[in-house]
């Protein structure tokens, strides 16, 4: 999770944009597209505990969609009721003119893969893959010629007779991913699949899944606790928190434009700079500028790249200014992030080209129009 700090109000006087290495949709071309699945106002509870209020969602024909948050919010027992594992306490699940959440499991075309694999130590990897169509008693030919187009798909042919035991944790994750699309899904579901890998291949294949779900075309939707993951990834992110949706919207629009307080400081770092207007003045402590909100409190999500480092003779008027000494400074590679003590108990968090020597008194400053209103949820904080 992200870091925030909150400025007082005026009457007590990430890091970088993480961008995917695959392109990803644009919000017009998804919106063109015909919807696979819509979840309508799904609420579950277990006995007293309320773990989904009243979910509504759309994924598009060939979206990758995350569903985003932290542990405990919901989001596997979301993607458990559309795959048909859990069934709702109220609200509907429709593929097309389908109500699936009517339906058993065995007939959605939906297919999961989860977290640690499920593959069968004493099938070698073709007859993993073969599992299901056995099941189904499909034709011999036809398996084979099903697994083999599987098993090419994901890289896996030189693989084929190997037992999972003899194979990396990414070609394990390959070869449930070839199961899973064997079966000729329209919905891919996802349950943090790359989360028992290191670091180094996570990345790898965060990338290589992004291809794959492109070269496939079918919609996959992708439960993590990784925001980075998230962002790399997805179409749309939907950010859910205790059970509700806080935001649904691109990578880009969720961190440029966060709908709340939550989203801000959930992915990546932000300020949370907290104040008032009053006569077309923003007050957040000891820093004013001119806007045209209305009159009330407010309250602002400032990412640390959007604020400069100026030499104490800079004169730049548009720019709100303050003066402060740096008490703290983490090394990131080419950047790092630098903690600001300000005036008035104002703590900001910067984000700077890597400084080659430590830094003292430093003179910050930001636009205005980089400073982000949140609209919602910010008494949820």
């Amino acid at each position: 999770m992200g870091h925030f700090v909150t400025a007082g109000g005026c009457s007590n006087s990430a890091k970088s944009m993480i961008t995917s290495e695959i392109p990803m949709a644009s919000a017009p071309e998804l919106k063109s597209r015909t919807t696979l699945l819509s979840v309508r106002k799904v609420a579950k509870q277990f006995g007293k505990n309320v773990v989904l209020k009243e979910i509504s969602l759309e994924v598009a024909e060939g979206e990758f969609l995350t569903i985003l948050g932290e542990s405990g919010s919901g989001k596997t027992t979301l993607l458990r009721i559309i795959a048909g594992f859990e069934k709702a306490s109220a609200g509907e699940v429709w593929m097309g003119e389908d109500r699936l959440d009517l339906q058993p499991p065995y007939r959605r075309r939906v297919n999961t893969v989860f977290q640690n694999y499920a593959l069968f130590p004493h099938l070698t990897v073709e007859q993993n893959v073969a599992y299901g169509l056995r099941v189904a008693k499909r034709p011999e030919s036809e398996i084979a010629s099903r697994i083999a187009e599987a098993l090419e798909k994901v890289k896996m042919s030189a693989h084929a007779k190997s037992k999972p035991s003899k194979i990396s944790g990414g070609q394990q994750q390959r070869v449930a991913l070839a199961r899973a699309l064997v079966n000729r899904p329209r919905l891919l579901l996802l349950d943090e699949p790359l989360s028992a890998l290191d670091a180094n291949l996570r990345r790898q294949m965060q990338v290589e899944l992004k291809a794959l779900q492109r070269e496939v075309g079918i919609s996959f939707i992708f439960v993590t606790h990784d925001q980075e993951e998230a962002m790399v990834m997805s179409d749309r992110i939907a950010l859910l928190r205790s059970g509700e949706l806080e935001q649904v919207a691109t990578p880009r629009e969720i961190y440029g434009r966060p709908a709340t307080a939550y989203a801000a400081q959930f992915i990546g770092h932000t300020n949370l700079l907290k104040g008032d207007v009053k006569s077309g003045v923003v007050c957040c402590g000891d820093l004013t500028w001119t806007s045209d909100r209305p009159d009330g409190p407010v309250l602002f999500s400032l990412r640390p790249e959007n604020i400069r480092l100026l030499s104490q003779t800079a004169s730049l008027p548009t720019l709100v200014r303050v003066q402060g000494k740096v008490v703290a400074q983490a090394f990131h590679g080419a950047t790092e992030l630098i903690r600001v003590q300000c005036a008035g108990g104002l703590v900001l968090v910067v984000r700077a080209p890597a400084s080659t020597s430590p830094l003292d008194e430093v003179l910050l400053a930001f636009s205005p129009i980089d400073a982000i209103p949140v609209t919602k949820s910010a008494e949820r904080i």
